[in-house]
């Protein structure tokens, strides 16, 4: 079956960005593991908020702090 206009169609090529360091946001003290950002007050435990220069971000729900 031919395409219309007689043109191929073009693949995209899936570029591979770097993922996110998940080693980054704990902290290891002995045998406790902690989490370097704070949890989201309206979405509750499991959900993280973005640490930014100069404010906190819930990337779920969009709530946000003001840091000082």
């Amino acid at each position: 079956m031919a395409n219309k206009g007689g043109k191929d169609k073009k693949t995209k090529e899936k570029v591979k960005k770097p993922g996110y360091k998940i080693h980054k946001t704990y902290k290891i003290e002995g045998d406790k593991i902690s989490s370097k950002n704070k949890t989201c007050p309206k979405c509750g435990q499991g959900v993280f908020m973005a640490k930014h220069k100069d404010r906190w971000t819930c990337g779920k729900c969009a709530y946000m702090e003001k840091s000082q």
